[in-house]
Formats: C-alpha cells, structure tokens, sequence
C-alpha cells in the first residue's frame, strides 16, 4: 500500500469511529454484518467476540471471513496472554481486518473462567502490555472496549488510571461501556441493564484526554441520543437497539455523517439478501441462519407482525429457501422510506 493511500485509509478509519454497532455474542456475525451494511454505508461494524485461543488453533476462515461489503469492519478479540492476542491481531489484519480491539468489558461466567474480558478491569497492568504488544505486531489501528469498573471498585479511582495506562500503551481508542460489570450475582443480560449508567464519568474522561478517542457505549437507544452523546465525546456505539430496530441503521449516514437524506429501498434490500442467502444455502447454511437478524427490520410497521411470523417459522424449516424472504417482505409496504 503506498503511504498516501495508507494515510486516507488511516483518516477513513479514524472518522468512522463517529459511530459503531456494539459487538455482540451470538448476535453480530458475518450474517448480521453483511445485513446491517446494507442499511448503513458510514460506522463501524464488529464481530462477536473471539477468544485468542480459538484464533491461533481454530477453523480461522469460519471464525474470521467476512465480505468485502462490510468494510470498515472490527475484530474483537478477547484474552489476556499478550503473546497470544498479538498474534490472533496478527492473523485478523492478515485477513483483512481495519481494526483490532481488545475486550475488557464481557462479564459473561466463560470469560471469567478464563480470567479475560471484564475481569481485566482488576488488572490494568495485563491490559497495557496486551495493548502494547498488539501495537507491535500490526499496522491498523488497535483500540479497546471496557467498562467503568466492576465489583467494589470505586469507578471515579479506577477509570482515570485505566485510561490513562491506554493512551499511554499506545491504544488508538477507547470506548466505555457506562455500567459497572459484577461479575458475581448478575448474569451477562442484567449487567447490560442493572448497574446505572454514569455517562457524566465518562464524559469527565473525554475532558481530561481531550487528544485521546473517547466513545461511549450503553442504554443508548436511538440516533438522536447518539447525536447528544457526540457533542461530549469522539463515537457512539449502539448495541441491542441497532440489531432489534435495524431500520435505525438506515438514518446514520445522514444524521452522523452528513451524507445526503437517501431512503430505505426496502426492494433492494430484499434482492440482495435473497442472492446473499442463495449463495450461503450453496454452501451449507441454513436459511434461519441469516434471517434471524432481519426479523426486526419493520418493527412497528404495518404487517410487521405477520413478516416476522414468516421469518421466524417459515425460515427454520429444512428446506426453506431464499423464496421465504420474498414472502415475509409481501407481508409489509416495502415503499422507499426517507431517512
């Protein structure tokens, strides 16, 4: 790559920071990725989780291909041997990756066993030598996810400290998630709800960094509080809304990105998902598989109801097809919407 374009590219990815969709288990894989790109031409798109170890020893091309139409799109990556995740980033730039970033923010009992992801809020020290070996092995950009604090620990001590050991390893971003993680007597979808937001911490944190990347993430629930956010801090992921209300990813580009009002063409929407799944059914995969991130797609719309009935049963069934799709999509105005 010539350095002028390793610069643009560098400035592409750095603006796209503005905003990201959450990465999240079980939820964001390629299929979903691939669906959410079609709605969304500007932002950051990420990939489940993926422990280090599965990197180095598993099936790479199930665990990391994804399409071309999912640029700028991020690896997450979770672990807490710095030798390991430096060559897990390694292998996911070698793929393609324009990102890597290191999770210090799941509280799930897997990633506790395995003392990684939340539980490295404890360990700030194992974070900032990850974060510097990552930076050693690869050229693109290297970031963190993590949260305010988790158990006892007072986040108004803790996160200053936390931030200030990543900007000092070297982290091209840091995006915090505004809860508290406890990682005894709450399961990983209380934590996403119970502990109370303290955006004000983290906007403090911006303000004290002001030449480090700061972005926010949790409770956010639509693009006019992502706009607010903006106004504190560098991005805004949005998580559980993004993939439960997908037509809110059609409205980005223009709110966040200032590119022209365009409109939902829900028709081509439909033919390229249905291509898209023709192509993977050819290769094995079921058609549920890539439909089950589309049941959101007309929320609150007229025949919403009876799409996602279709999706939901018709979609599971052996030998379901792309056919199904068109079916579910009959069931609702699919007229162009302005967003």
């Amino acid at each position: 790559m010539s350095e002028k374009l390793e610069k643009a590219n560098k400035i592409n990815i750095e603006a796209s920071r503005r905003f990201a969709v959450a990465p999240m288990i079980d939820w964001t894989d390629r299929h979903c990725r691939y669906f959410h790109r079609q709605l969304m031409q500007c932002g950051q798109l990420y990939t489940e989780m993926i422990v280090a170890d599965a990197i180095l020893h598993g099936d790479r091309e199930r665990l990391l291909g994804f399409d071309a139409v999912e640029h700028p799109v991020v690896l997450q990556v979770g672990g807490s041997d710095s030798s390991k995740l430096a060559e897990a980033a390694r292998i996911g730039e070698s793929f393609g990756y324009d990102e890597i970033n290191l999770n210090v923010g799941c509280p799930s009992d897997r990633v506790q066993s395995g003392t990684f992801g939340a539980c490295l809020m404890k360990s700030p020290g194992v974070v900032e030598e990850a974060v510097r070996a990552m930076r050693s092995a690869v050229s693109v950009p290297v970031t963190v996810k993590c949260r305010i604090g988790v158990d006892e620990q007072e986040p108004e001590q803790v996160l200053p400290d936390f931030v200030a050991r990543m900007r000092e390893a070297g982290a091209d971003a840091l995006w915090i998630h505004a809860r508290k993680a406890w990682l005894q007597g709450l399961s990983p979808k209380e934590n996403r709800t119970v502990p109370p937001l303290d955006y004000e911490l983290v906007y403090r944190m911006k303000a004290e960094n002001p030449n480090f990347f700061i972005g926010i993430n949790g409770g956010i629930t639509g693009l006019e509080q992502a706009g607010a956010h903006l106004h504190k801090v560098d991005g805004v992921m949005l998580g559980r809304a993004a993939y439960q209300t997908p037509a809110v990813l059609g409205a980005v580009d223009h709110a966040l990105f200032n590119a022209a009002a365009r409109r939902i063409d829900y028709l081509q929407i439909r033919d390229t998902m249905m291509a898209y799944a023709d192509h993977w059914l050819g290769r094995g995969a079921r058609l549920s598989q890539i439909t089950r991130h589309m049941i959101g797609l007309f929320s609150g719309q007229a025949g919403a109801r009876r799409y996602r009935q279709i999706l939901s049963t018709e979609a599971t069934k052996p030998k379901a097809g792309p056919e199904v799709i068109a079916d579910a999509f009959d069931a609702v105005d699919t007229g162009a919407e302005t967003v």
